[in-house]
């Protein structure tokens, strides 16, 4: 009897820990604790709103925020382009709001684009081919050729792009600017999708992209990956993921790379205050030091005493 006891309790926490992992990594919960909570980026009214392409016979959207007095014909500055997490299924553009309007009082062009995000039903009707995920990448690489295509028009530099996102949308910029496939056969073939430097806001790598190359960032990392800034909670469940990718990152030789932690903090720690202005004023910091930003951030730090930890 005593060890049919043992046995089935056994069994138990075999079940248990099974269900915990599936949780853990299950896609459309990447972003589900954080983002129906109202955050303070949702004061920030929205920006001028660009349709930069049609997917799925809908307008895909992305809204500009312009530095003061900006003169385009005079002025060619860096540009950033944000996109909002949700699991790939979920999420809008309020989540980077903030920190683009934050970024253009600095002096830059910032943007925060959506992309054609597909329910569990929807995504069973793709064709051969198509993932959920892999069509976030094919719209996500749209956004970043539409803002170098109208660099003109928006009064920014092409070759000083930044690029970004929240958790599941982390992953999608990644992807976008990295693997060199998932291209939308309507895009321009003379624009690229390169950028300068990454702000990456817990990334969601799940461990089970390895079942699909195109959307599996540990394949598609490099050494002369472009300087980034990466900022995850030290209890954030999807951070196993990173460290897997930084891993990675140090062993081709990547030296250029950061990685903040904030401590005692979950996933998506960053869309609320003291946090989200620690983080926005580390990632100024960071674009100061990459040559895209001059001065000292203007956003006040937090009277509560929170600090980010570099994590060498």
């Amino acid at each position: 009897m005593g060890s049919q006891r043992y046995f089935k309790a056994g069994r138990v926490t075999l079940l248990l820990a099974g269900c915990l992992l599936s949780a853990i990594y299950a896609e459309d919960d990447a972003d589900t604790q954080a983002f129906p909570v109202r955050t303070s980026s949702d004061t920030t009214p929205p920006g001028k709103t660009y349709v930069y392409k049609n997917s799925a016979g809908k307008p895909r959207e992305m809204e500009i925020y312009f530095l003061p007095d900006h003169d385009p014909a005079k002025a060619k500055v860096p540009g950033i382009i944000m996109f909002h997490g949700g699991g790939w299924s979920g999420g809008n553009l309020s989540q980077f709001r903030n920190l683009c309007n934050y970024f253009a009082s600095r002096g830059l062009v910032a943007a925060t684009s959506e992309y054609r995000m597909l329910a569990g039903d929807e995504a069973k009707k793709l064709a051969d081919g198509e993932t959920r995920k892999r069509v976030c990448v094919t719209d996500a690489k749209s956004a970043i050729r539409w803002f170098k295509q109208h660099a003109a028009e928006l009064g920014i530099d092409p070759a000083r792009i930044v690029t970004g996102g929240g958790s599941a949308g982390g992953h999608i910029a990644v992807l976008a600017t990295l693997n060199p496939g998932l291209d939308d056969p309507a895009d321009p073939k003379d624009l690229d999708t390169s950028v300068v430097a990454y702000l990456l806001f817990n990334p969601a790598f799940a461990p089970d992209d390895n079942k699909d190359a195109e959307v599996d960032v540990l394949r598609h990392l490099k050494k002369e990956m472009a300087p980034a800034i990466v900022f995850f909670g030290t209890e954030d469940k999807w951070k196993v993921g990173w460290d897997s990718a930084f891993a990675k990152l140090k062993s081709l030789g990547n030296t250029t790379t950061e990685e903040w932690l904030a401590e005692g903090q979950a996933h998506s720690f960053f869309n609320k205050d003291p946090w989200q202005s620690l983080t926005l004023i580390a990632c100024d910091r960071f674009l100061v030091q990459q040559g895209l930003l001059k001065g000292e951030p203007t956003r006040a730090t937090p009277p509560s005493g929170e600090k980010l930890v570099r994590k060498l």
